[in-house]
């Protein structure tokens, strides 16, 4: 069974695509995004565990 890490991150949003392909890079997959209450971004994001 995989286990995972998680990660929330708030995307600014001036440089959504920038920040969402560093976080690719570093192996994390976006699971979700939403628009929090003052109206920026949030990131939901996973990637397994290291062995």
């Amino acid at each position: 069974m995989t286990k995972w890490d998680y990660q929330v991150a708030p995307i600014p949003l001036h440089n959504e695509a920038l920040m969402l392909n560093n976080f690719g890079e570093d192996g994390w997959e976006l699971v979700a995004i939403h628009t929090n209450a003052q109206g920026g971004l949030v990131a939901f994001l996973k990637r397994p565990k290291a062995a």
